[in-house]
């Protein structure tokens, strides 16, 4: 069965410039968190991109929009998510992107040859992205194993995604990651002697709440320190209006840093 004969639908992104087929039943759907890691790319960015765990490619597709220079390999384990990315990229609206792409069904934890094998081949990228599973095993589970697979992390998975976007990204190169701050512990510790330079950005829902996620950009190789940038505030203190700064991300506008 087509993935496009299952409950799903066509949403826009970057205001009409880019639109994924996304699950509507099962799955993981991608939205904000997707456009704000995007936004780690730099608008000037000519480069290949990994974008790791990348669902129906909302993340990798955004950069593509934003950065017309770049290329992209979407990469995802699940054959379902899979088949919505390539059914994504097939669509009318997104011929522009259709030589700037590729979609590779591998899972990210792999290593050595079965990682080169599967596509991920190291020193082969400019850049790597990426949303992991951030829900912990303990939280409340899912009855949908698709999309338990898409948000639960499971032992040792921070390490495992950031040690492959260590072997695919050059010297010189650069990750960038979206995560709850629950996690930053296990990202510093994943990250500590590959990737240096690292910027933290809090992401707060508004100016007066704790931050809800963190986005951290990093340097393959780099030895300098660690900066803390200014938060990105999504909403105004009161009301669910989007401030200014958050409208441009989610709209391919601006990068974040």
């Amino acid at each position: 069965m087509s993935v496009t004969d299952a409950p799903h639908t066509k949403d826009a992104f970057h205001r009409g410039r880019f639109y994924l087929l996304q699950p509507a039943a099962k799955g993981h759907r991608s939205g904000v968190d997707a456009m704000i890691l995007a936004s780690v790319v730099p608008n000037d960015f000519a480069g290949r991109i990994a974008d790791l765990g990348a669902g129906a490619g909302a993340a990798g597709l955004a950069v593509l929009s934003r950065c017309p220079a770049s290329t992209a390999v979407l990469i995802e384990r699940s054959n379902f998510m899979t088949e919505f990315a390539r059914s994504s990229l097939a669509l009318p609206e997104n011929n522009a992107f259709l030589d700037r792409t590729q979609v590779v069904q591998a899972d990210v934890a792999l290593t050595g040859k079965a990682r080169g094998e599967a596509g991920l081949v190291d020193n082969s990228f400019d850049f790597a992205i990426m949303n992991p599973p951030f829900n912990m095993p303990t939280d409340r589970a899912t009855p949908d194993p698709v999309k338990a697979e898409a948000h639960v992390m499971t032992k040792d998975m921070m390490e495992q995604w950031i040690r492959t976007a260590a072997a695919i990204v050059r010297p010189g190169g650069s990750i960038g990651i979206i995560a709850r701050p629950t996690s930053i512990t296990d990202l510093l510790d994943a990250l500590e002697g590959r990737f240096g330079g690292l910027i933290i950005v809090p992401v707060q829902p508004r100016p007066q709440d704790a931050a809800i996620r963190i986005v951290v950009k990093g340097i393959m190789g780099s030895r300098a320190g660690l900066s803390l940038y200014p938060a990105l505030v999504l909403h105004h203190e009161t009301g669910n209006e989007f401030t200014d700064r958050a409208i441009a991300i989610n709209n391919g506008l601006t990068s974040l840093i």
